[in-house]
């Protein structure tokens, strides 16, 4: 056979050897989707999925819920409690979300409009915000400065202007530095540096794959996951009480 007859040959047997792995992969994973005991063995289940798709991310977010609740549990006060003036909201709150954040992370600056219509929705609402300042010597510096600024009761005017002046750096520190009306280079401050390694540890803990990070009730979630996912959290901490 000639070699413009073998290429022929040789790509309807590579062909079909796609073809038949592709319809074996389809034949395996229905006969475990309709009879593996183990897996969803049942045809209720399997309706019921395909009735409500709905239910298997509900479910994976219970598994989530539950891999994170003794991490909660025996530090929900450490969470919950801000550090100085690092909230905003209700005095006396009904919901706390806390944000773990970093001011130079571009999914924390997205998910702050959301974080402020909540503040605006939600009147029972308070948001705790915690540094985590993981992406380099400028938020590091962002975030001395910002809790010094919330040690003499200044973090708003701090962490709003920052927001709004750009990524952390010199020029823009100093600016949020003179919002608060502290000096633009930070102290050391063993209680501030108490403070970032405990929201360190805590996030890790939390699995902190980065930043934005959110606890209400007892959700966790990481990620700019947007103002409807934060709603229902807070609506579902609510009704739990």
């Amino acid at each position: 056979m000639n070699q413009q007859h073998a290429a022929p040959a040789r790509q309807n047997v590579l062909g079909a050897a796609v073809v038949g792995g592709v319809i074996g992969s389809l034949l395996t994973a229905a006969l475990l989707f309709f009879a593996a005991p183990g897996v969803l063995s049942s045809r209720i289940v399997r309706n019921g999925l395909l009735a409500d798709p709905k239910i298997l991310s509900d479910t994976v977010d219970a598994l989530r819920d539950a891999q994170y609740a003794p991490v909660l549990d025996a530090n929900r006060a450490a969470i919950e409690t801000p550090f100085s003036s690092s909230w905003k909201g209700a005095a006396k709150p009904e919901v706390t979300l806390v944000e773990f954040f970093d001011y130079a992370c571009p999914y924390c600056k997205a998910s702050n409009p959301a974080v402020d219509k909540l503040l605006q929705d939600e009147k029972g609402l308070r948001v705790v915000y915690r540094e985590l300042p993981i992406l380099g010597p400028d938020s590091l510096t962002s975030a001395r400065l910002s809790l010094e600024a919330s040690k003499l009761g200044r973090f708003a005017q701090f962490h709003d202007t920052l927001w709004a002046a750009g990524r952390p750096a010199a020029d823009t520190n100093a600016k949020a530095a003179a919002a608060a009306g502290i000096d633009p280079s930070p102290k050391q401050d063993p209680q501030i540096e108490a403070e970032l390694s405990r929201n360190m540890k805590l996030a890790g803990e939390l699995g902190a794959t980065g930043t934005p990070l959110f606890v209400i009730g007892d959700r966790v979630m990481n990620g700019a996951v947007g103002y409807d996912m934060l709603k229902d959290a807070i609506d579902k901490a609510r009704a739990k009480g």
